[in-house]
């Protein structure tokens, strides 16, 4: 029992550092009520601090896509109990971005300022719309399986764990990954484009659109034939192109 009760304030602990992580990334990003910034003032030679950021985002994307893939999984999970991999997963990803947030150098240059106040306001509502988009997406595919809480709550309970069923919940009927484009439209959504900002949307869309096809593989191994036919039917990320109808029943997202 004592086992049980400890890897449960593990999850516990593991999400709360994510979430406080998570809105930390937010203020961040959107350049406020927090001392370190996306934009701010550079505070050294321009191509050293382009490589540390550069190295910054490379420690998140591999941490973040090697530790989610089935072939790592089988082997952590012999040093690290099942019902906590995935609380661990959680703690590894919000250390590598809370790292990424403090570390990150500012570059200066102005890509685009937008200074009409509407079209700031616009633009702010639509930045918050994609952090919500992201927040409620979670939700949509099991939010608490996500981070790791479900695992460990089933196994204080002494409940074995069963997989989250496939599924197309509504905005997954119109692109497989509206978790991801949510980002995107947080990313990009700024009324004033630095090159520090710049690179961090071009950086984390690349990264994006790679990681998903790592992603898809091991959702195809997990679901098979129901997922290859979502894929074929259901557009990526721009509701655009759709071939057919997509299947009434939510896809899961791997990471």
């Amino acid at each position: 029992m004592i086992k049980r009760v400890l890897f449960f304030a593990y999850g516990v602990v593991a999400y709360v550092i994510f979430l406080c992580t998570f809105l930390y990334a937010i203020a961040f990003v959107g350049g406020f009520a927090v001392p370190t910034r996306l934009d701010g003032t550079p505070s050294g030679p321009l191509a050293l601090s382009l490589a540390i950021d550069a190295g910054l985002l490379t420690i998140f994307a591999v941490q973040h896509s090697v530790m989610a893939r089935r072939w790592f999984k089988q082997r952590w999970t012999r040093i690290v109990p099942w019902p906590i991999e995935r609380s661990t997963f959680t703690l590894f990803a919000s250390v590598a971005l809370g790292f990424l947030c403090w570390q990150w150098r500012a570059l200066g240059g102005v890509v685009w300022s937008v200074q009409q106040p509407a079209a700031r306001l616009a633009i702010w509502i639509i930045f918050a719309f994609g952090w919500a988009q992201v927040l409620v997406m979670t939700f949509l595919i099991n939010h608490f399986d996500l981070f790791g809480l479900r695992q460990v709550w089933l196994f204080l309970r002494g409940v074995p764990y069963t997989k989250v069923q496939f599924a197309t919940p509504a905005p997954y009927r119109f692109v497989r990954h509206p978790l991801y484009l949510g980002f995107l439209i947080a990313f990009w959504s700024t009324p004033q484009m630095t090159l520090a900002h710049l690179v961090f949307a071009v950086a984390t869309t690349a990264y994006i659109v790679v990681a998903i096809q790592f992603e898809e593989r091991d959702l195809v191994h997990e679901y098979g034939p129901e997922y290859e036919e979502y894929r074929r039917s259901v557009p990526m990320l721009l509701p655009v192109g759709r071939r057919e109808e997509a299947p009434s029943t939510v896809a899961r997202e791997a990471n």
